[in-house]
């Protein structure tokens, strides 16, 4: 197999919206030479659908940070949310976006890093709700993909089964945060790039350094 940058992400996490330009980068700058995978990791999958109220400490908290870390931006529709909990109708779910990146995946899965990407704008900067299918359609026309066969494959359980393959082999490799970023060699043999947010000197260093001990 060819070698393969792993990108371990959610649609809800704010700081994968952080490594945005960084993931973005290392595709540009490695595509000719390794493939690239983005799986979801579930990070939030409640048993019962809960209001935004009950998780919007850790968004208060972490956007702040990310925004002065990263220089992302995140859009006043989203912070109007974050701001006014109780008044929000948002109830946080990783599952649907999960869903929407597998069937993104069927038509273009040589672009699944800019549709991840994609998702994540239309959350943390647009303030589209991504458990709601019209979060998508958008989408649908930027990247030409069929309207009526994409929301077919949303609501089937063949879809819905994919997502959660994905979100257990993420959990399979150990990952306790997001971003994580690993170079895959073979079936089994994976090195973990980073566990959280990582700069970009820091990545292109270690992929040069595995890849020169590997003789590759």
């Amino acid at each position: 197999m060819q070698p393969t940058i792993v990108y371990c992400f959610d649609a809800y996490c704010p700081w994968c919206y952080g490594f945005s330009n960084i993931i973005k980068k290392l595709w540009t700058d490695f595509s000719a030479s390794f493939d690239f995978e983005v799986l979801s990791g579930g990070m939030i999958l409640p048993k019962q659908p809960l209001p935004l109220n009950v998780t919007v400490t850790y968004f208060q908290e972490t956007y702040k940070k990310v925004e002065e870390l990263t220089g992302v931006i995140f859009g006043e529709d989203y912070l109007w949310h974050i701001r006014n909990p109780l008044e929000s109708d948002w109830y946080p779910n990783s599952e649907k976006p999960a869903i929407a990146l597998c069937i993104f995946k069927e038509y273009y899965p040589e672009k699944n890093i800019e549709f991840a990407i994609s998702l994540q704008y239309a959350l943390f900067r647009e303030g589209r709700d991504l458990c709601d299918d019209e979060a998508y359609r958008h989408l649908l026309v930027q990247y030409k993909i069929p309207e009526k066969a994409f929301y077919e494959k949303l609501h089937e359980e063949s879809f819905k089964e994919k997502a959660f393959d994905e979100f257990a082999t993420v959990k399979h490799l150990k990952v306790t945060g997001f971003p994580c970023v690993f170079l895959q060699l073979s079936p089994s043999k994976y090195y973990m790039l980073s566990n959280g947010y990582t700069n970009y000197t820091t990545l292109d260093q270690k992929i040069k350094l595995i890849m020169n001990e590997n003789n590759l």
